[in-house]
């Protein structure tokens, strides 16, 4: 049960043969097929706020805090492709993850992620099949809060898996708008004039989209590209991600798992390479 956590009367999860349940999914289904994003206003209330924030709280001073310079795709540079390509496009990166070994199952987070209407609930708004939709199979990342701080943001990038579900849980004192280009490639168009088109500067059909805490955002990270404007002030901004993917064997690459957590375990270097397009990540 959830009534601590989340809203259930404005957003039914836990009842889908209730008649507010199918308007919510189409409505959900609408905003997706738009521009590849949706947004559930204060899917968790106050109350359950104030767990999911002191959870963070506790767990951050275990956050990974790495300094790099990366590109779109988490991969490394290829001297072979033309200076303008968007694998040789490099950006900043200071940023901390607090990996999902953190957060223990009788934890907010991990009871709004393992919850049994949940899963169902992000399958359906996502109109994904059964047996194309699993909790993504990594220890470090499957649940997990991404913290930053003044100056920090997160340069242009793609998703590892299809689909990115977040909550907003505090934002810093300004900045940190989420800026996304909906659906820039697909499985079998990597579109590298498009996302090189981003790159360098024209954000002409770049969305810009003000999350507050609370906001649950639904999003198909890995054919949008996008970015987290840097923060400004002292407050630091939490944002946990529940992971989703469409095989129940599948999790990170060893090289973006190592970027982001500082490590990796056998767990990945058995299921490397298991993925279902050719995507360079």
């Amino acid at each position: 049960m959830l009534h601590d956590l989340v809203d259930l009367e404005r957003y039914p999860i836990d009842r889908p043969d209730g008649a507010g349940y199918g308007q919510m999914i189409a409505d959900l289904r609408q905003s997706l097929a738009e521009d590849g994003c949706a947004v559930l206003r204060g899917f968790v209330h106050a109350e359950g706020l104030e767990q999911l924030l002191a959870e963070a709280r506790a767990a951050a001073p275990r956050a990974y805090r790495s300094f790099s310079r990366t590109n779109a795709y988490f991969s490394t540079d290829n001297p072979s492709l033309p200076p303008g390509h968007p694998v040789r496009h490099f950006f900043d990166r200071s940023n901390a993850f607090i990996p999902a070994d953190n957060f223990p199952g009788g934890g907010p987070l991990r009871r709004i992620y393992d919850d049994p209407g949940f899963l169902p609930f992000i399958r359906e708004a996502l109109d994904e099949p059964e047996n194309r939709f699993f909790r993504y199979d990594d220890p470090l990342a499957d649940v997990i809060v991404n913290m930053a701080e003044e100056g920090e943001g997160f340069p242009w990038h793609f998703d590892t898996n299809n689909h990115t579900v977040t909550l907003a849980i505090q934002n810093a004192q300004s900045g940190g708008a989420f800026e996304y280009s909906p659906m820039l490639r697909t499985s079998d168009d990597e579109n590298t004039v498009g996302v090189a088109r981003v790159l360098d500067g024209d954000l002409s059909g770049v969305h810009r989209l003000e999350l507050e805490p609370g906001d649950l955002q639904i999003f198909r990270g890995r054919y949008s590209l996008h970015r987290v404007a840097p923060l400004r002030g002292p407050r630091r901004r939490f944002v946990a991600i529940f992971s989703f993917a469409e095989r129940p064997d599948m999790c990170g690459g060893v090289e973006r798992t190592r970027q982001l957590y500082g490590r990796v375990l056998p767990h990945h270097l058995e299921r490397a390479g298991l993925r279902d397009d050719a995507l360079m990540d």
